[in-house]
């Protein structure tokens, strides 16, 4: 064998000596069969100490730091870290992968935790962010993901008797977490008064929701809920690294060394000090403790694992140890027995066992040991340390022989030579001594030459010779012992080494890599008897080579388990084992070789363990081995996929010519034509670089593709019918084993799938998301439910599908050579097999990933490329075809038989039930019986064998064959060339589709009057199709070089053909042979043409920049057109033949005369006067429209105009064919545009009757026909015209609702501003004053008074303990629509206002609450599907796109219970605008209010994402699916109606198209509605609405309302409809309008609501009501029959609702808003009682002490005194000019207070009559007035400003107060001031930016209530004089609440809000 060539012989993992305690916690559990599972670097160790044996798991690529212990005890899960880390589920008893979890974390993934049945895993990751993620593990599925903390998180464990609850902790935090729906949501725990705040290392759960954890000072915290309830002080002495949860109790383990036992109510059992033991020492700290039945394992920090037998607690096992802390380089061997020695940086040398892998000696040094050896007579043991110094030790009992320190700096390597007689020490300081063993190691010798520390030194045999490499990569060779360099190389060369330990020199050139320069081997050692070698190196890997390997680059057997760098590596004494020690991991590891010989039993051991595959992709070994590839391989391989750019790319390049755009559509521009074209018939197979991808349908037609077109071509009728589903190049096919469903994978740069229906040619599903440049191969799974796809990215993924779902199951990287084919196993869908070049792999689904394994290639010295792959009659048969012609037959992964089968590649392969047939090469198909042992029949392809049916010719005999495939008593079969053939099984051939070969198509002509088109292409092939219906290849003609042009001439008869070697042919057009032939050019002609009539001259551009004009009838050259600066690209002639029209490619466009070819100046006016014989020309201003926005990266390569010079057809180099109507003059025309080739159209022309349109691609090779459908053909084609979407200029109109809402910007609560412009320091912030006279304790003077009046309250003051919601006035109509429906058949109606759901019964009034938003609802739906009654779909506000805490959220709930079913956290960044349900109620749509307005659809009970897509450019109002579909919605908005479409994975969309309507144009929609037969309506801007039929414009229903349409209701039950908008109430017209189903006939309603506009926002209809929700507020219902009005619900209309004001004895209230109203309430009652309407925005109000009388503040410095009982007015006033902030009676109430902007309070004394003059006033109030308070002897004042400053008048004197012991004793009548040291705690730590609004003190005195800028309320005690004082909070507001009170005898708290425009009641408890 050469020697590049790996060994034969195998390692194989015997023992692993040590534990990972270091850095890692909770890491070592029993399992189910009692054996202990741990890790230690990359590996899992399952260890049985009955047997003492080992088993290891090795599906990890770094260092594992994290393992969990399924609750059944037999799997385990392991985290590692990496850059890109995963997660292994796997089995303990046989190490099977059974599920890898991937593409979540980075860093590592630093904790695990099963649930309590085992089904979820939650998983914590290191990157900065802590996420944590929860699996569905079997599926390898995330179900919710969150950001954990900022800090490290230590521990995480699921709740075991609450489903969804999770608790992590760490760095200072516990958290409690509850999923729901896709989302986690946590609560820190609060550790209160009972703990300090600390970092939490561990934690267990228990009933009741208690949790235990385990704290950093030794505590263990005992939390209930979230919050903390009792302590167990020092249970430890120190931090509590591992607690575990059994049977029994508890088991707690710490840093101080001890075990302690709890029972299940946490109360200590026992204690187990470890460091007391036998085996225990100082620093012993407990890393991980698993306790079950009476054993007891405990992990330390220092690598030991002890069990414990529990009576006998102080005689602990020691059953496992390692190396702990530092690095470990230090090995030897002994030189006669099995023992292994290593040293460690932890300061100990460590002697081991072979045979019973165990430790022997251990012992202590006072250094960090670097190397050892062991002298030849195994007596002594030298260490070299990391000091500089060495000690030899007897090994018999370890004691010091001598200790020698000669160096400063570390020793690396030593050896004693094979005599025994001298140690040779080499140090970093670059120098190597000498010392004699016999002379008590004196130093006998030095050797200089050394620039670099040293590495590796080996003896020669006979102890003469020393070999060293250094670090600077030098070989130095010295004799010894005196150390005297050698430079003579050949003194050295004749040296026998007694070992080879070097890293340099010949014999080891293989180990280093052929190209690289690296230097990452740290040790080899050879094995001379068996003639290998092993290498250690910095990647973890262990790598077995042939010795000696002389040529880099040699193939080598790899073995991993070490994590990071492996430092040293030796084989032992007898060759039996290799001992190799990880530098970082500490581990030692034990390999047994296993020589050639036992290889054959070796692989079924293999097979048991899953180790990596040997003969690594890395090993990129000598030439010998790289076999001939096949020459179509070959060009196959080099086809590149990836685009310049990519049609995904076309929406960002228009967005960047937005100017240009803008610039150019201010002139009109033409519509698009109204004639149309759809592809009729279609010339081509792809065949030249796709397989396997033909096939027969269940109806007997045929399925294949070319260019973007799936065809189902129906040979019976030869017609064609299309899929149109795909942009860009289809590449692979696949057919539905049940079913007549085709999966085509395409080119792009985020490449989709498609599954489509060849009936309906319909897409089912659409997959993306995992692929990118492209997809090259596809298969079903036997059930049809899967799907296989191999990517053409460069690691070419594999993904397993579950189609239907859109779901991607499992993905991994399948291999770094080409993969051509997978197959899935028919018998078993977890398995799948890959092929390509150079390998076959076998995979196995596990969960999220895939484990594969190469197939073993045996004694085969060449390992062939696999091109094709089929399943056998077994699960593990396996049958393939190779390159060079041989089918290989595998059981399970190895190769059993060989056979040969064709000569050259075979391509394709097919099974049937009793037998094979396959196709190669060499143009033969072949039948096999059903173990290919016999051939069976074989059918040659050759012209003879031509049936007379045959569409076309065939162009060589025995083409290559790519496709086959048996189906209805034929056999198909597709060729390299492009044709299709059908073979019966007697022997004829029928060729049914054919088209050009490999090679660009750009030469196309029609005939000038028969049904047949000519083109030439780069195959070197002329061409002649037939288009009438036989559409077939009349004739062809073989060219001696490629074309790029053709043309007929004028009568017909003969045809000119220009070559790319500048010369051209003219051709009989009947039989193509030549008749004339000239060659002037050298570069290739571009184009040529006949002038007319005649057809006399012949004009031949070239790319040499020149026009040719040949007289034909004397074959002369007559003419040269010179003065083109670039190559000519397109020529035409005028009608008289006396003119022709050029482009270049330069963009010229240049006139010559003919014959002779004189450059002519014509302007433009005179041009377009000129009467042309043919328009090809793409230059010229009557074709100025055809060149698109993005014209910089894309060329119109073609364009043709029709006779009738109306249309002009473009063709161009985005595959695009667009119709113009002709001329096209200004930029940018509108088009139609169909997409059917993939790249570039090089050609395009239409036939002399305009009846067909024929089109040429040119890489995609195909001859396209479409049919001209004219003007009167309604056509049911669709297409798009791709730039009409910023036409409309006029939208209709302006509306100032709309705009409002289009511009709105919601902000969340917690970033909220101020309500005031408040200014100065905040009170929790002021530095206090000491008060002036600190009083003694015991007073003399007078008892403090009451702080406050305590009044009408009864004899028993009690404390106010919790608030409930009790009613909510509020509804959000101003900015939000379609959100009030009816409930329960229209007994309760639902509607939303701030965070708050509301269920209100309408006979009662009663209200319930949905209170789990966090933020403003923006949206409601309710589910209309029967199954799924009364769940509410509700969207929030929210901030970022990422998934913080912060993201918006949408909840799915329950209206009856107010249970949440799921919550859906989204990435809408700014909020969720709209939720829609689908017709089975099991989908839920959403849009965003992020900048790209993204829709997503949702299965909301699994919380998963099924789709999203960004949905337009400006914003969408609405979407709501069809309803009766699922798969179908509309959605509409700013400028634009857009109808889509949801197909698996990816949602696709039309936009409205206008067609041909009269006075159509596209406006702002606001509102969609359904009718049956696929008809939409959508409500206008304008008040118009349009009526769609799918995606087409049908009628206008002109002013179905005079304002805009904002809602629109389909009633599912008789499909009426229900719109609602902006009007003026009129006798004829109302804002409500119900119609017929087809929106033909309505009638209107008024609302009698008394505005003078009436604006709806929301309708529902529901059993002959009606229901609207008004931009005003109110909700209101409208019976159909009497068009009576209900007024349910009244609100304010604007916010914010400042003034507010109980009554002092009944339970009603007041609220003065900016909308100009104060209103009257009735709590018990529940509605409004009455309104005023003031002309002004209010902003107090307040009722006088006896209720009799109110007061009313006004904007505009105005107030009003009413009488109650009449509401009269008393008297008003107005004395200032700004806002009045407040107004108050005096508690006598003689005196009225009235407090401004003007930083004044005026007083006015009541009395004196309604005159009401001003007494007098408080002068030098430094701010605005925020709240007046009286005190309870109406003598004083308290006024807080806002300059956060609190003072206090005299009244009526407006004197102030500064005294503070005066101030003291003062008794207030109210407060509700939110300054003083009285009610300093209510301000919060987070009030930064924000403010504290309002407060209002309790009657009782006890309670104080505070309403601030983040819309939380809250309860304090009263007074509140500690900072930051404990409260209890509620959440319903939106952001700032404006005011708050308690009404009479504290029954009840009324907020009022700021933006949300609500008045909540609470009901006090």
């Amino acid at each position: 064998m050469a020697d590049g060539a790996a060994p034969n012989c195998h390692l194989r993992l015997e023992w692993v000596y040590g534990y990972r305690g270091h850095q890692c916690r909770n890491n070592l559990y029993y399992t189910a069969s009692k054996e202990i599972v741990y890790f230690v670097a990359g590996v899992g160790v399952v260890y049985n100490t009955r047997e003492h044996k080992q088993k290891f798991f090795l599906g990890h690529s770094d260092d594992i730091i994290s393992l969990a212990l399924h609750p059944e005890r037999t799997l385990v899960a392991t985290g590692q870290v990496g850059k890109e880390p995963h997660i292994c589920v796997w089995d303990t008893y046989n190490l099977q992968t059974i599920s890898i979890l991937k593409d979540v974390h980075t860093h590592g993934v630093a904790c695990l935790a099963f649930d309590h049945d085992g089904q979820r895993l939650v998983s914590i990751g290191l990157d900065s962010k802590n996420t944590i993620c929860v699996w569905d593990w079997k599926k390898g599925r995330v179900l919710a993901t969150a950001a954990g903390h900022i800090d490290r998180i230590f521990d995480v464990s699921w709740d075991l008797h609450q489903p969804n609850k999770i608790i992590s902790c760490g760095v200072k935090h516990i958290k409690f977490w509850s999923l729901c729906g896709n989302a986690l949501s946590a609560k820190r725990g609060v550790f209160g008064k009972t703990g300090e705040l600390q970092t939490i290392l561990c934690l267990a759960c228990a009933r009741d929701e208690i949790t235990y954890s385990g704290a950093l000072n030794g505590d263990i915290y005992v939390w209930k809920g979230i919050n903390l309830v009792r302590t167990v002080h020092s249970a430890h002495g120190s931090g509590i690294f591992s607690m575990n949860a059994c049977e029994e109790g508890f088991a707690t383990g710490g840093r101080d060394g001890c075990v302690r036992l709890w029972d299940l109510n946490f109360q200590p059992i026992t204690l187990i000090d470890l460091r007391e033991t036998d085996q225990g020492y100082r620093g012993l700290s407990v890393r991980s403790v698993c306790w079950q039945g009476d054993h007891i394992l405990v992990g330390t920090q220092d690598s030991e694992i002890f069990e414990i037998v529990v009576h006998e607690r102080n005689k602990p096992f020691l059953i496992m140890q390692g190396h702990c802390e530092g690095e470990l380089w230090a090995l030897a061997v002994h030189p006669t027995k099995p023992l292994a020695v290593t040293g460690s940086d932890d300061r100990s040398v460590r002697i081991w066992s072979l045979i019973d892998h165990a430790l022997i000696a251990r012992c202590n040094m006072e250094e960090a040991i670097r190397c050892v050896a062991v002298s030849s007579d195994g007596i002594h043991l030298a260490l070299g340390m990391k000091d500089g110094s060495f000690t030899v030790l007897r090994i018999r009992d370890m004691t010091e022989v001598v200790h020698i320190k000669d160096r400063k700096e570390a020793i690396h390597e030593l050896k004693y030579s094979p005599d025994g007689s001298y140690l040779a020490v080499g140090s970093n300081d670059s120098s190597i001594d000498i010392y004699g063993v016999l002379q008590r190691y004196k130093k006998v010798g030095e050797c200089f030459g050394s620039l670099n520390f040293i590495t590796h030194m080996d003896w020669s045999t006979d102890s003469k010779y020393l070999q060293t490499n250094d670090g600077s990569g030098k070989r130095l060779f010295y004799s010894m012992p005196s150390g005297k360099e050698i430079t003579n190389k050949e003194e050295a060369k004749d040296v026998h080494w007694a070992t080879w330990t070097c890293v340099l020199g010949p014999e080891v050139n293989g180990i280093w890599p052929k190209y690289l320069d690296v230097n990452g081997i740290n040790s080899v050692d050879a094995n001379f008897k068996d003639q290998v070698l092993v290498t250690a190196d910095d990647y973890g890997l262990v790598k077995l080579f042939r010795y000696p390997c002389f040529k880099r680059g040699a193939k080598f057997k790899k073995y991993i388990g070490h994590s990071a760098h492996v430092t040293n590596v030796r084989w032992s004494y007898d060759y039996q084992w290799v001992i190799s020690i990880g530098g970082a991991d500490h581990s030692v590891f034990q390999w047994q070789l296993i020589p050639e010989r036992k290889s054959k039993e070796f692989l079924h051991i293999v097979l048991q363990e899953s180790f990596v595959d040997s003969n690594s992709d890395q090993s990129d070994s000598d030439q010998s081995d790289v076999p001939e590839l096949d020459s179509e391989i070959e060009q196959e391989l080099q086809i590149n996929y990836h685009r310049q750019i990519y049609k995904e790319d076309l929406p960002q390049l228009k967005e960047k010519c937005k100017e240009k755009r803008q610039a150019a559509t201010s002139k009109k521009r033409e519509k698009p034509p109204d004639s149309s074209v759809r592809l009729h018939f279609v010339h081509g197979y792809r065949g030249y670089d796709c397989r396997n991808n033909l096939f027969y349908t269940q109806t007997g037609e045929i399925v294949y593709h070319v260019a973007a077109v799936g065809i189902v071509y129906n040979r019976q009728q030869n017609i064609q019918r299309f899929y149109l589903g795909h942009d860009d190049d289809i590449v692979c096919l696949a057919i539905h084993p049940l079913k007549d469903y085709i999966s085509t994978g395409q080119v792009s740069r985020d490449s989709t799938i498609h599954i489509w229906d060849a009936e309906l040619l319909k897409p089912l599903s659409i997959l993306k998301g995992h692929h990118q440049f492209g997809v090259c191969a596809v298969d079903f799974s036997a059930d049809g439910k899967r799907l296989a796809s191999v990517g053409l990215d460069e690691n070419h993924t594999i993904v397993l599908w579950d189609w239907k779902k859109g779901e991607k199951l499992s993905s991994v990287r399948g291999s770094a050579e080409k993969i051509f084919v997978v197959k899935l196993n028919p018998y078993i869908p977890d398995k799948l097999v890959t092929a390509g070049i150079k390998h076959i792999k076998f995979w196995q689904r596990a969960g999220g990933g895939l484990t594969g394994r190469k197939g073993y290639f045996g004694n085969l010295r060449k390992i062939e490329t696999i091109m094709c792959v089929v399943y056998g009659w077994t699960d593990e048969m396996v049958f393939s075809g190779t390159s060079t012609g041989d089918v290989y037959i595998w059981k399970d992964m190895f190769i059993i038989k060989r056979i040969k089968a064709h000569d050259g590649p075979v391509f394709s392969m097919h099974a049937l039930e009793k037998g094979f047939v396959t196709g190669g090469k060499d143009g033969v198909v072949v039948l096999w019986d059903d173990s290919f042992e016999r051939c069976l029949k074989t059918y040659s392809i050759k012209r003879s064998a031509l049936a007379p049916g045959s569409k076309g010719l065939l162009l060589e005999d025995n083409p290559s064959i790519r496709a086959i495939t048996l189906g209805h008593g034929h056999i198909l079969v597709g060729t390299k060339n492009g044709e299709i053939l059908e073979i019966e099984k007697s022997g004829p051939i029928t060729l049914l589709v054919q088209g050009h070969m490999e090679g660009e198509v750009w030469g196309l002509d029609v005939h000038p009057h028969l049904p047949i088109c000519a083109t030439v292409s780069d195959d070197k092939t002329l061409r002649i199709w037939d288009l009438s219906p036989s559409h077939c290849m009349l004739a062809v003609r073989k060219l001696k070089k490629s074309g790029r042009c053709c043309c007929f001439s004028p009568d017909g008869k003969s045809l000119a053909v220009g070559l790319n070697d500048g010369s051209f042919l003219i051709v009989n057009s009947d039989t193509l042979e030549d008749l004339v032939s000239f060659h002037h050019r050298k570069e290739h002609i571009s184009d040529i043409k006949f002038s007319p009539g005649s057809g006399k001259y012949l004009a031949v551009a070239s790319h040499d920049n020149f026009v040719d004009i040949y007289n034909i009838m004397s074959s002369k050259r007559v003419g040269i057109c010179k003065g083109a600066s670039s190559y000519i690209t397109h020529l035409d002639w005028d009608k008289r033949g006396k003119l022709l029209q050029v482009n270049t490619g330069a963009k010229e466009q240049l006139f010559f005369e003919a014959p002779r070819g004189k450059p002519q100046i014509i302007n433009n006016a005179e041009v377009d006067k000129i009467d042309w014989t043919s328009w090809t020309c793409v230059l010229g201003t009557s074709c100025e429209g055809i060149w698109p926005m993005v014209s910089e990266v894309t060329d119109v390569s073609a364009s043709c105009l029709t006779s009738n010079k109306k249309v002009l057809v473009t063709g161009d180099d985005f595959g695009f064919v667009k119709l113009f109507r002709y001329p096209v003059k200004g930029k940018y025309g509108k088009f139609k545009r169909y997409v059917a080739h993939s790249t570039h159209v090089t050609n395009v022309r239409w036939t002399h009757d305009d009846g067909l349109l024929v089109t040429v691609g040119g890489p995609d090779t195909t001859v396209m026909i479409w049919t001209h459908e004219l003007e009167g053909y309604k056509q049911a084609i669709q297409y798009d015209s791709e730039e009409s979407d910023f036409d409309s200029d006029e939208d209709g109109g302006y509306d100032s609702d709309v705009t409002r809402e289009n511009e709105i910007n919601y902000t969340i609560r917690a970033l909220t501003t101020s309500l005031r412009p408040m200014s100065g320091i905040k009170p929790h912030l002021q530095q206090k004053e000491p008060s002036q006279e600190e009083r003694p304790p015991v007073s003399r003077a007078l008892p403090q008074p009451e702080k406050l009046q305590t009044n009408n309250v009864g004899k028993k003051k009690k404390p106010i303990e919790d608030l409930t919601l009790a009613l909510a006035f509020g509804y959000r109509g101003n900015d939000c629509r379609n959100n009030v429906h009816y409930l329960n058949d229209g007994t309760d109606i639902i509607y939303h206002t701030a965070s708050i759901g509301i269920v209100h019964n309408i006979a009662t009034g009663f209200q319930s609450f949905y209170l789990e938003h966090t933020d403003d609802i923006l949206c409601l739906t309710v589910n209309q599907h029967p199954k799924f009654q009364k769940i509410i779909a509700t969207g929030q506000v929210g901030d970022s796109s990422d998934m913080s805490g912060t993201a918006p959220l949408i909840h799915i709930w329950d209206a009856t219970t107010k249970q949440t079913h799921s919550v859906l956290r989204c990435y809408h960044s700014k909020g969720v605008c709209c939720v829609s349900f689908s017709a089975t109620g099991k989908l839920l749509l959403s849009v965003g209010l992020d900048p790209q307005y993204t829709i997503t659809v949702w299965r909301w009970q699994e919380g998963t994402k099924v789709a999203s897509k960004s949905g337009h450019t400006k914003r969408i109002f609405v979407a709501e699916f069809r309803p009766d579909s699922d798969t179908q919605f509309v959605s509409v908005g700013m400028k634009h109606v857009r109808f889509w479409t949801f197909a698996g994975k990816a949602l696709q969309s039309k936009k409205g198209n206008l067609g041909s309507i009269e006075d159509a144009r596209m406006q702002t929609m606001l509102a969609v509605a359904f009718g049956a037969n696929n008809l939409t309506f959508t409500g206008t801007i304008s008040g118009d609405v349009y009526v769609w039929r799918e995606h087409l414009l049908v009628r206008i229903v002109a002013k179905a309302h005079n304002g805009p349409v904002f809602t629109m209701y389909t009633t599912l039950r008789d499909g009426l409809i229900v719109t609602g908008g902006k009007e003026r109430p009129s006798k004829e017209g109302g804002a409500v309008k119900l119609w017929d189903q087809e929106l033909k006939r309505c009638r209107a309603f008024r609302l009698e609501t008394g505005q003078a506009m009436d604006t709806v926002r929301s309708v529902c209809r529901c059993k002959g009501k009606i229901l609207v929700g008004t931009r005003n507020a109110e909700i209101i219902e409208v019976g159909e029959k009497n068009a009576a009005c209900n007024i349910l619900i009244n609100n304010h209309m604007d916010g914010p609702i400042w003034g507010l004001s109980t009554h002092p004895i009944k339970d009603i209230f007041l609220s003065a808003a900016e909308d100009g109203t104060v209103r009257l309430w009735d709590i018990a009652e529940k509605k409004m009682l009455n309104k005023v309407n003031l002309g002004h925005p209010a902003r107090t109000v307040a009722y006088s002490p006896e209720g009799d009388m109110v007061a009313i503040g006004m904007k505009n410095g105005e107030f009003i005194i009413l009488v109650v009982t009449s509401l009269t007015i008393w008297g008003k006033k107005r004395d200032r000019r700004s806002a009045i902030q407040d107004i108050k009676f005096s508690p006598s109430s003689q005196y009225l207070a009235v407090g401004t902007c003007e930083n004044a309070i005026d007083f006015y004394d009541l009395t004196l009559g309604p005159a009401l003059n001003r007494i007098s006033y408080c002068r030098d109030i430094a701010s605005f007035v925020l709240q007046i308070d009286f005190s309870a002897d109406s003598n004083y004042i308290q006024v807080s400003t806002g300059s956060y400053k609190r003072l206090v008048y005299e009244v009526p004197l407006g004197k102030q107060v500064t005294e503070q012991s005066q101030i003291e004793r003062i008794t207030w009548a109210t407060w509700t001031s939110i300054l003083g040291d009285e009610v300093i705690g209510i301000w919060s730590r987070n009030l930064d930016k924000a403010d504290v609004n309002c407060a209002c003190v309790s009657h009782s005195g006890l309670n104080i209530v505070t309403g601030d800028d983040f819309g939380l309320v809250k309860l304090f005690d009263f007074p509140c004089t500690e900072k930051f004082a404990k409260h209890k909070k509620y959440l319903s507001h939106s952001a700032q609440i404006a005011n708050i009170k308690f009404t009479s005898g504290d029954r009840y708290v009324v907020s009022s809000g700021g933006q949300d425009c609500s008045l909540f009641v609470w009901k006090c408890l």
